[in-house]
Order: structure tokens, then sequence, then C-alpha cells
């Protein structure tokens, strides 16, 4: 069997497949890949760390505003898709996997015209706009949400929640501190800006790093290589302040270690906060990570902050209250765990079964 997935320019829409990767391997060690993505994007690295064959395609970018931009990306869309149908009749995938993102769009139309199936992963809140286009050529669509699957044709919609790596679950919270290096008696708290690294998420968890000093440890995920300068520099006057530009095999042991999350607001990473049971302080990305963070602060699952308008100081205060509320803490993390299932892996061997036949 082979399989094509397909996302990129962010993290976002890897993350899943790259989890449905790894639980199809532990079954079916002799799947083939290849790996659809963006030329600039962050995903090549890691896909090809994976060992996954990347291979890039022409695609433009849609917007919804009138720019002579639309014009030229409308011809890269079209060669995009002559591309892709000449790559998928010499590889003759047995099936078109895509978690969004506007590089899936002319693949999956190419794939359709062929006869071959496609499944497409919806995360956010909101519908993107690559997997409205996408939708009516899809075979299967699978949600991570309950409420997401009347947007979509019931017929072939069902909500699967979102892939999980495995392998992130083979840390306990005493092997992750140890690890790490961590004290067993003062609370952890895991923060991470983003998969791509966001200079002002990164800059908040800086300013409110001093006022936690003898109260928590902190575990720093810059992803930058400009916010870790500004990291270490702070690390010199913090006790039990501990930075990492980048993470390999130790993203289990923070994620087990830890008592606190705070991070972006990205399905696939909230997916993974609410598989490890933790409390999750989120400052989303402006745009459609918003309505994420903001569905789940109304349910009363993860508290949120505003990028813009949020401090140092605030951060601070919403840890050391948090660090202090463990009923409230209890209380988010059973009803994250609710709304965020993982999706299972029985499930996902279903749908691929019925896809390929």
């Amino acid at each position: 069997m082979k399989i094509f997935f397909s996302g990129g320019g962010t993290l976002g829409p890897v993350t899943p497949l790259l989890a449905m990767r790894e639980m199809l391997q532990h079954v079916h060690p002799d799947i083939e890949y290849r790996w659809v993505g963006t030329k600039r994007g962050p995903e090549a690295a890691i896909v090809k760390e994976q060992g996954i064959p990347f291979i890039t395609l022409s695609s433009g970018k849609f917007r919804r505003y009138i720019s002579i931009w639309n014009v030229v990306d409308i011809v890269r869309v079209i060669i995009g898709f002559f591309q892709s149908l000449r790559l998928l009749w010499r590889e003759k995938p047995d099936v078109c996997i895509t978690a969004g993102a506007f590089i899936s769009v002319p693949l999956h139309c190419a794939a359709w015209v062929l006869g071959i199936p496609c499944w497409v992963h919806q995360q956010d809140v909101r519908i993107g706009l690559a997997n409205k286009l996408i939708a009516p050529f899809a075979t299967k669509i699978t949600t991570a949400l309950k409420r997401q699957v009347i947007s979509f044709n019931k017929k072939k919609t069902e909500w699967l929640g979102n892939p999980v790596r495995p392998s992130l679950f083979q840390a306990t919270k005493e092997d992750g501190r140890k690890r790490l290096q961590l004290k067993d008696d003062m609370p952890v708290i895991f923060a991470t800006g983003g998969g791509t690294g966001s200079q002002r998420v990164n800059q908040l968890i800086v300013e409110a790093v001093g006022q936690l000093t003898g109260k928590a440890q902190v575990i720093h995920l810059t992803g930058k290589e400009r916010s870790q300068e500004l990291a270490e520099r702070a690390q010199k006057h913090a006790r039990d302040y501990h930075v990492y530009q980048f993470f390999t095999n130790e993203m289990k042991d923070a994620y087990a270690a830890a008592d606190i999350i705070i991070s972006r607001g990205g399905f696939g990473t909230i997916t993974e906060i609410a598989a490890f049971g933790k409390p999750a302080i989120l400052i989303p990305k402006p745009g459609h990570q918003d309505e994420n963070v903001q569905f789940l602060q109304d349910q009363g699952a993860v508290l949120c902050l505003n990028e813009r308008t949020s401090d140092g100081n605030q951060l601070a205060k919403v840890i050391r209250q948090l660090l202090e509320d463990a009923p409230r803490q209890k209380t988010m993390v059973d009803k994250l765990s609710v709304l965020m299932p993982c999706a299972k892996e029985e499930d996902i061997f279903r749908i691929l079964h019925a896809l390929t036949g």
C-alpha cells in the first residue's frame, strides 16, 4: 500500500498526519509513504527526519480579497494540478490524505480525476478554505470535533477525534523530570512558542519567568534562534528556568513532567495536552486559533490570554492562580479530555481499509 500525505506552510496540518503514520506503522510497517508539501514551510525538515520522501508542487494562496496576486496564484494552482496529475499517475498511491493547507487542493482535485480515494481531516473550529474546496472531491471526511460533522456531507463524514503519536505516551511524570533534570518537589510549567516559535509568546514567557522564581520550574521551548538568545539572557537571572530551542525525543518528557502547559492554540498541540491530562493556558495566534481557543474557553476547558493585550505580569498572575487552584485544574482537564478526544487506532485502520478495499 502507498499513502500520499499532503500539507504544510505551518505545522498545524502536519502534526495529525505524522501521528496517523506512526499509528499505522505499528500494524502495517510495509506501507510506503510520500509527502507533498510547500517549498518554504517548516514541514520539510520534520518530514524528512521521519524518512518520508518529500515532494513539492506549484501552489498558490487563496485570498478572500481583491489582489493582483490572485491571478498569479490561480496560474500556480493550475500548474500544480497538472503536476499532481503526472505525479499521481506515475506513483499510483492507494489513497491521498490531508488535514488542510492549500498545497493539498490541486493534489486532491487531481486524485479525484484519477479515481484515487481522498481522505480529508478537519481540525479547527473554523473550516479552512482549503478543506472547503477539497471536501466535494473527498471520499471520506473526518473531524476533530463532534460539532464539525454538520458542516460537511453527513454521508461521508464522521467524528474521529485527533490523532496523537503513540510514542508520546512512553514517559511517566517521574521519568520526564529525571531525564530533564528537574526537581521532584516543585511544580513544572512547560511553555512553548508553537511549532515555528512565536516571538510574541516567547517574549511573554521571558517576562513572566522572574515572577515564578521559587514557585515553579519552567521548561521553555523557544523554537527560534532569536527567541532562544532572549531566553538565555533571562536564564542568567532566574532560577529553575530551563531553555531549549528544539526537542528531538524530549517532547514526551516535557509533557509528562509538566503540571501546567502554556502553548499556542493549534488543535494538534491541544489534543496532545488533553491526552496527557494537563491544564492549559493558551495564547492563540490571531485567526483560526482564536476561534479554537475561544470555543474551549467557553466550555471551561482552558484558560486564554490575548497576545495583543496581555503582558508578562498577567501571564505570571494566571499561572500562580492556577497552580494554587487544584479543583479548577481537575475541571479543566476533565472537560478538555471530553471535547478533544484522541483518535482511536482501530478507527483509523477501519477507515483506511474501507477506502483502499
